[in-house]
């Protein structure tokens, strides 16, 4: 499986595919890279994305991430890509939130943009049966937190600060963020999105069993305390999001070497991050966490799923 920028399968803008009619092309085959998507017939049943054709629709910026991604990774741990392709992916698929909710976009990108990225990305290692390696259905089409391209688009999203992609790229470096903390509404308020990073920057939560476990006592918590009112997060400066959108149809290529710059719709309060920061010691500081040696002069113990501490 295998294409480029310059193949006469890729379309000159995105469009939208249905989820029904992209699961219909999710054979075995195209889950373990032996065959491409048909993207002829695949191309026949998708939605135009708008009326008008303007650059932020282009595959062809878009292609060419994934090709470089690709190109940069191969010879390292395929994750990796992730934390250099999301703010860039973001950065150049200039949408709003109301548009990146359709997941006709991300099923389109997947099948018909770049399935070889999927593959490349998530295929992993071949059984120990013998059976070959086979990439999971919601890679190519699934929920905004398992879907290759709408999850890190997601994660540059709800985790930069304003025009800053650095805390996404922080977040993006760490696949239990990704696979739990994403899965979370809580991550929609920004204040405590910029507070799991910065206990992830002071190394206060490191491991990935450790951010399960905070994961679960923020989203526990959550159900009862209202974060928004705990710590005031200011609306979005609109204006500032419109103008980077415009700005899609005269702006110069993302970046590879360094970070792109965002949309100016305002950063988070600083205060307000502080709060959520202390806030989510004091929970991770009573949550279990499995495999954790607890601090006691009289004795060692340690705490494992389905078990009470033991001498």
């Amino acid at each position: 499986m295998s294409m480029n920028r310059t193949s006469p399968d890729l379309p000159e803008y995105l469009a939208s595919l249905p989820d029904l009619v992209a699961a219909k092309y999710l054979t075995r085959s195209v889950r373990t890279g032996q065959e491409s998507p048909p993207h002829v017939a695949l191309l026949r049943v998708s939605t135009p994305l708008a009326v008008e054709r303007s650059a932020r629709w282009s595959v062809y910026p878009l292609r060419e991430l994934m090709e470089q991604a690709m190109y940069r990774f191969e010879d390292t741990s395929r994750s990796q890509a992730d934390a250099w392709l999301a703010p860039r992916l973001h950065a150049t698929l200039r949408i709003t939130k109301a548009e990146a909710s359709d997941t006709g976009l991300w099923n389109f990108l997947a099948l018909v943009v770049a399935p070889d990225y999927v593959v490349w990305r998530h295929l992993g290692k071949e059984r120990a049966s013998g059976e070959s390696a086979i990439v999971a259905s919601g890679r190519f089409t699934g929920p905004h937190y398992t879907q290759t391209f709408s999850r890190l688009w997601w994660a540059a999203e709800l985790f930069r600060d304003g025009d800053d992609y650095r805390p996404a790229e922080i977040a993006c470096r760490n696949q239990d963020v990704l696979n739990t903390i994403l899965r979370l509404d809580v991550i929609d308020h920004r204040p405590s999105a910029r507070a799991v990073v910065r206990l992830l920057e002071q190394g206060k939560v490191r491991t990935g069993r450790e951010i399960n476990a905070l994961a679960t006592a923020i989203n526990t918590a959550g159900s009862t305390l209202l974060y928004d009112c705990l710590a005031p997060d200011d609306a979005p400066e609109l204006d500032g999001l419109w103008e980077w959108i415009r700005d899609s149809e005269t702006a110069p290529p993302t970046p590879w070497a360094t970070l792109p710059d965002g949309p100016k719709d305002g950063r988070v309060r600083e205060e307000s991050v502080g709060t959520m920061v202390r806030c989510f010691e004091e929970l991770f500081a009573h949550a279990p966490v499995r495999g954790k040696i607890e601090d006691n002069p009289g004795k060692k113990s340690v705490r494992s799923e389905g078990q009470n501490s033991v001498p």
